[in-house]
């Protein structure tokens, strides 16, 4: 009946718990949560909520709808469909959606912006995204003066 486990041996202690993290996991602030501060995160993370401070990712943020962002991102892939004010950098693809606003600060390497949205921005594109304080260093240019000083 209650806990059976049909006969089986229960030594299998392998499965991991649905709580436990995995490289798949993500994280989730919901509508009606509010949060004031830094987040640090290894996974994807969603924003449905509010949020006023610092996010940092090694995977992708999306904002959703009803998301609103205030500060600063630092991540691999965003996906705006909510508010977004602050600085954002993006290390490979950002996709604005048609319900999206934005202003301020961009740095991606790649950028989708589809009609409808507002994206109101000082935006700067291209390979050259580092990880340095959100300012973009040119590898281009770092390597057109390796080829003059050899010429030279």
């Amino acid at each position: 009946m209650f806990g059976s486990n049909n006969g089986k041996d229960s030594k299998d202690k392998s499965k991991k718990s649905p709580l436990a993290g995995n490289a798949k996991s993500s994280n989730l602030l919901v509508r009606g949560t509010t949060v004031e501060g830094n987040i640090l995160t290894e996974t994807d993370i969603r924003l449905d909520g509010k949020m006023t401070g610092k996010l940092s990712s090694k995977g992708k943020v999306i904002i959703g709808p009803s998301g609103e962002m205030n500060g600063d991102i630092d991540c691999q892939n965003a996906v705006i469909e909510g508010h977004f004010n602050g600085n954002l950098l993006v290390h490979e693809l950002l996709m604005v959606k048609e319900t999206a606003h934005v202003e301020g600060d961009v740095r991606t390497n790649k950028l989708v912006v589809q009609s409808g949205s507002v994206f109101n921005v000082s935006c700067g594109m291209g390979k050259a995204v580092s990880r340095k304080g959100g300012k973009r260093e040119s590898v281009e240019l770092e390597e057109l003066g390796q080829v003059v000083q050899k010429s030279a």
